[in-house]
């Protein structure tokens, strides 16, 4: 009499071979599943306009195509400014309601407060010799970065098309950008 307990393939069990026949196979499948298909994409959602919500997008879009992924910035409402080439030169700060302000925000609230802070942002960049948001833009586009420009939002606010950047892709709606997000590897809203 045998003492082995485990089932027999009679049982209807598998078999420690047909297992690891099975195993393998699942290996095979996942290692195709999982191959690398492609250059890794990243897509981004800029939704704010001013000064320090211009940077973030920029900045991480510009480093994920250094590091070799396809990058794509839709942009829509008040981000769609950092893409229109004059507002972009006169982005703003709002010292009310940042609590990391060297102001509270009974003084922030002051007339003319987002001008000092602006100005005070401003001269740190420049005196931190940080690219500005124009060069960012030009060294993206450069770099194969997709900026796209929501068209619900350029008809809402009633810009021209022709003010943006060249290079920028104008006409985009919300289900393209909802697909390239599906698409991405990394899906980032700023």
């Amino acid at each position: 009499m045998s003492t082995d307990t485990s089932p027999s393939s009679s049982e209807g069990a598998p078999s420690r071979a047909e297992l690891a026949a099975r195993i393998d196979e699942l290996e095979t499948q996942l290692a195709a599943a999982t191959d690398d298909d492609g250059q890794p994409k990243v897509s981004i959602i800029a939704t704010k306009g001013t000064l320090d919500m211009a940077y973030p997008p920029l900045i991480l879009a510009s480093t994920a195509a250094a590091f070799g992924y396809e990058v794509t910035v839709f942009h829509t409402f008040w981000g769609l400014d950092i893409l229109h080439e004059e507002r972009s030169k006169n982005l703003k700060l709002s010292s009310v309601g940042n609590p990391n302000m060297p102001v509270p925000n009974a003084v922030a609230a002051f007339p003319g407060m987002d001008r000092v802070t602006t100005k005070m942002m401003e001269k740190k960049i420049d005196d931190n010799d940080t690219a500005t948001i124009e060069e960012l833009i030009e060294t993206s586009l450069d770099m194969g970065v997709e900026f796209q420009a929501c068209q619900m939002t350029i008809d809402l606010m009633d810009y021209d098309e022709d003010d943006f950047y060249d290079g920028v892709r104008t006409g985009v709606g919300a289900a393209t950008a909802i697909q390239d997000m599906a698409d991405a590897d990394i899906q980032l809203l700023i």
